[in-house]
């Protein structure tokens, strides 16, 4: 039995509205603080397309209105599972602005109250990522570099073997300067930028080049990065951090 859900959440951002826009309604705008790649063919009647590691995800854009409002709505599964995003941009003015952000639809099968906890949980940190990207490094765009682990029958111990072969200590508050020295991979220095209750196997360290972004709890530990370095290969560094999360984890 299925259940409607609905995940209402506002942000005050540090850019104006184009800026903004730029980030939610743009392939590479997405990519430098949620994931991709991300294809988007704007104006109503166009797609939004994601499509990664053979998974591939496309919703219709249903209304689009830039840089102020767009909303998009993905195919139905054979459960009547759906889908749906609206994006509001409102100018506050003095290069500020305030980001709505509305995920609804409807789930099938045994989902529930925690699949909403946990799905309302990352799009908090994914809105983070929003507000760092946009405070840090405004103006450039990332290359996103995704990769997983293999699966492990104990996701606890995974992700601590993968916390001890980073050299990242047992527990981080944000705003803690960290070092992490992956072998084989560049040294990755700089602040934990995002440390909340809900989110103990997952460690977050922006630097001057990137957002870093290291995750647990699941079958596998994977790593989800947005590299503002010039010349980054995505493609490249996402191999050799799937390299490094087979040895590692």
């Amino acid at each position: 039995m299925g259940r409607e859900f609905e995940l209402r959440r506002e942000v005050e951002l540090p850019a104006t509205p184009e800026q903004v826009w730029e980030a939610v309604a743009t392939g590479p705008g997405l990519a430098s603080w949620f994931m991709g790649p991300y294809e988007i063919d704007p104006g109503a009647g166009g797609a939004v397309r994601l499509a990664v590691e053979g998974y591939e995800e496309t919703s219709a854009i249903t209304a689009w209105d830039p840089p102020h409002r767009y909303t998009a709505e993905g195919e139905k599964g054979a459960d009547g599972s759906f889908h749906a995003f609206e994006y509001i941009v409102e100018g506050r003015g003095e290069g500020t602005t305030v980001f709505r952000f509305v995920h609804s639809g409807f789930i099938g099968g045994d989902w529930g109250d925690e699949y909403v906890a946990q799905t309302g949980r990352g799009w908090d940190m994914y809105l983070h990522n929003l507000r760092e990207y946009l405070t840090h490094f405004p103006g450039r765009t990332a290359a996103y570099v995704m990769a997983q682990g293999p699966a492990a029958p104990d996701a606890a111990t995974a992700w601590e073997r993968v916390r001890t072969a980073l050299g990242a200590p047992p527990s981080a508050r944000a705003g803690d300067r960290v070092r992490l020295t992956p072998e084989g991979l560049p040294a990755i220095d700089g602040v934990v930028d995002y440390a909340v209750e809900g989110f103990d196997t997952f460690l977050a360290v922006r630097t001057g080049d990137g957002l870093y972004r290291f995750m647990g709890g699941g079958p596998a530990v994977a790593v989800g990065h947005h590299v503002f370095a010039p010349g980054t290969d995505a493609a490249r560094e996402s191999a050799a951090w799937g390299r490094w999360l087979a040895a590692a984890g």
